[in-house]
């Protein structure tokens, strides 16, 4: 009887592993959705200095009692681009919205607001992308809907588009003033 080698058994155990790992993935709600480990989670820490003329936002805002969101953009980024005029949309039916400008250069910044209009009802700069690390961002644009107490409801990652307005973010904002 011929004795199996460790290294003709190695491809199988390697396989079998990235299966499980697929099937996990598969299982997802919605496979393509990145996951948060800080949804149902207190925000972590606001450490943003300031971008143009206001103060920027602090810890203290997030936990104002009403339902915000935050932002994160760069002057940089198309999809930011893309969904800027349905930031303005929230932001002209009531909706607070915290813009945090990631790893960009201030004048470009400003320039961009001045260009398309500002959502922001205060804004705070990121230059060296710490608070996104402590948040968990994975790129630009990014989006998280936080209730009146400070928690993460909803981290949305990518644009926000007609249908993810739609579908995601509104009923999101909704979930988190109930």
């Amino acid at each position: 009887m011929a004795k199996l080698s460790p290294l003709m058994i190695a491809p199988l155990v390697i396989f079998a592993g990235f299966a499980g790992l697929a099937l996990v993935g598969l299982g997802r709600d919605n496979p393509n959705e990145l996951p948060s480990a800080l949804q149902g989670k207190t925000a972590p820490a606001v450490a943003v200095t300031s971008l143009g003329d206001g103060a920027p936002f602090t810890d203290a805002d997030l936990r104002a009692g009403d339902v915000t969101l935050v932002n994160y953009w760069a002057s940089w980024c198309a999809p930011c681009r893309v969904e800027h005029p349905n930031l303005e949309e929230l932001a002209e039916s009531g909706v607070t919205i915290y813009g945090v400008n990631y790893k960009d250069k201030p004048s470009n910044a400003l320039g961009f607001l001045e260009e398309l209009g500002n959502p922001y009802t205060a804004l705070g700069a990121d230059a060296q992308g710490r608070m996104a690390l402590d948040w968990g961002v994975y790129g630009v644009p990014e989006t998280y809907v936080i209730d009146g107490d400070g928690q993460i409801v909803l981290r949305f990652a990518g644009p926000i588009t007609d249908r993810v307005m739609e579908k995601t973010l509104l009923p999101a904002i909704e979930a988190a003033r109930q």
